[in-house]
C-alpha cells in the first residue's frame, strides 16, 4: 500500500514503464498511451500533463522524449504521490515532478509554481463522460476521472491557454461523438487544429478523437487517417501495436504536417 491506496505494479509500453496504480477505480489504459503518442516535444522543452492521475501519459511522453521536462498535475493528492513515485522508480525523477493541483484554477496553478506562458507542450485527458447519458461509477476516484459537467472542458482549456507559451501545442483526447463541441471550445484560443480519430475496428464509428492545436494559431488542418485498434478478427492491429507496445509516436505528434 502506497499513499493509502492498495496498488498493483503493472507494465505498459511493452514493459518499458512500470506503474503503481490503484487496484480499484480509474486505471491506466489505451487512452493515456495514445495521448502520449500524440504529443510531440524536444529535449529541453517543458510539458505539462493536466489531470495526470498516476502519471501514465506524462511518463510515457517523458520516456519517448529524453531530455523533456514534464510536470504532472493531479487534483487527488494520493494519486499525485503515486505519480511522483512512478517517476522515481522509472528513473525520471530528475526531470519529472508531480504536484497535487486543481488544474481548473489559475490561482492554484500559480500557487503550485507554474508560470504563465511557460510550457511548450500541454497534454490533457479530461473527464469526458456525460453524466446525463452514462451511469457514474460508485468509486469516487473513478467517477472524478471519468465524469464531466457541461463546462469542464472550457475551464481546462482556459487554464491550458494560460499555461502554454504563444505557439505552444495542446494535445487532448475526448469522446469522438462530441468532436464538434470540442472544436468549438478549442477555437477561441487555439488553431491549426488537427484531428485523428480512433476506431475499434475497420468500418466502425470512432470512439475517441485525439486533437492537436496551437496556441494563437488559426483554422483547422486536414484530418489524419484514423487509427484502427483491432482487425476484423478482433486482434490488435499492427498500427495499434506499434503505439501501445512498441512505443512509436503517432503522426499527430509531428508539427511539420
Amino acid at each position: 500500500m502506497i499513499a493509502g491506496i492498495d496498488t498493483t505494479d503493472d507494465a505498459v509500453l511493452g514493459g518499458r514503464l512500470r506503474l503503481l496504480q490503484p487496484k480499484r477505480g480509474h486505471r491506466v489504459g489505451h487512452d493515456a498511451m495514445l495521448l502520449a503518442a500524440a504529443t510531440g516535444g524536444r529535449a529541453g522543452e517543458r510539458a505539462v500533463d493536466f489531470g495526470a492521475g498516476i502519471g501514465g501519459a506524462g511518463l510515457a511522453l517523458a520516456w519517448r522524449v529524453p531530455g523533456l521536462r514534464v510536470t504532472l498535475l493531479e487534483i487527488d493528492p494520493a494519486l499525485a504521490a503515486l505519480a511522483g513515485e512512478n517517476a522515481r522508480r522509472n528513473g525520471m525523477g530528475d526531470r519529472v515532478d508531480a504536484i497535487a493541483c486543481d488544474v481548473e484554477s489559475i490561482a492554484a496553478l500559480a500557487a503550485a509554481g507554474l508560470q504563465e506562458a511557460s510550457a511548450d507542450q500541454l497534454l490533457m485527458n479530461p473527464p469526458f463522460n456525460d453524466p446525463a447519458t452514462q451511469q457514474s461509477s460508485p468509486d469516487a476516484r473513478r467517477r472524478l476521472a471519468h465524469v464531466a459537467d457541461a463546462d469542464l472542458l472550457r475551464r481546462w482549456l482556459a487554464s491550458a491557454a494560460w499555461t502554454l507559451k504563444p505557439g505552444g501545442t495542446l494535445t487532448l483526447i475526448w469522446r469522438a461523438a462530441a468532436l464538434d463541441e470540442v472544436i468549438a471550445a478549442v477555437s477561441p484560443a487555439f488553431g491549426e487544429i488537427k484531428v485523428l480519430r480512433v476506431a475499434p475496428r475497420p468500418g466502425a464509428e470512432a470512439i475517441r478523437i485525439l486533437m492537436r492545436a496551437v496556441k494563437g494559431g488559426t483554422g483547422r488542418l486536414p484530418d489524419l487517417p484514423p487509427l484502427i485498434l483491432n482487425d476484423d478478427a478482433g486482434k490488435p492491429s499492427g498500427a495499434a501495436e506499434a503505439v501501445l507496445r512498441e512505443a512509436k509516436p503517432l503522426a499527430l505528434a509531428d508539427r511539420s504536417g
